[in-house]
């Protein structure tokens, strides 16, 4: 049994999947508690991988499966991915990098919290990823180095404050125009305002 905050279909909103036709996973629970965090981590509901595969094939065109949370290695395992893999569908996974991601998985997006509000509790150890997707806020950019990633992204933070949000976004976009080597990655699904 997993437990599972939410699943749901959606166009990936962010990184180097923006616009692919998805079908998202979202398990409960982290063992980081950022500040900026969008997820209810308590909240769930159980289910069986029967359950779940049953779910993500009542959309049998997206193309990719988006296992995110939370931290989604704290509940990911072979039998879900094996399961999953069964559907045709190819697997990412988001992970703030503080654990070892289970073999199977076809794209990994390694977004670490270290230098965040709340991010601090556990060290990323993950070095290496399909992409680095990165929220910044103003951090040195020279952390990241060590991680060898095929793609890299740069993403401003989101918040409600609409002044806050404006001059996230100008110092992102400044700090990519002076680190070349990162992209700017938007939260498109907010701009367009779908899950």
């Amino acid at each position: 049994m997993y437990k599972v905050n939410e699943i749901f279909h959606s166009l990936q909103g962010e990184g180097y999947n923006t616009g692919t036709a998805s079908v998202f996973i979202r398990l409960s629970g982290c063992n980081l508690r950022c500040a900026f965090c969008d997820t209810q981590h308590n909240s769930g509901t159980m289910m069986s991988l029967p359950q779940i595969v049953e779910e993500v094939m009542k959309y049998p065109a997206a193309p990719l499966i988006v296992i995110t949370g939370g931290e989604p290695t704290l509940q990911l395992d072979k039998d879900l991915i094996e399961g999953l893999h069964l559907t045709g569908k190819k697997i990412a996974i988001e992970t703030n990098g503080t654990r070892t991601v289970p073999a199977g998985i076809d794209w990994v997006t390694l977004s670490p919290k270290q230098g965040f509000d709340g991010g601090d509790a556990q060290p990323c150890i993950l070095t290496e990823c399909d992409e680095l997707k990165v929220v910044y806020l103003g951090q040195n950019l020279n952390q990241y180095n060590h991680i060898n990633a095929t793609h890299r992204y740069l993403q401003p933070c989101y918040c409600d404050d609409e002044k806050k949000c404006q001059q996230s976004l100008k110092d992102t976009v400044e700090a990519v125009l002076a680190h070349p080597e990162w992209r700017l990655s938007l939260q498109t699904h907010r701009i367009l305002n779908i899950p």
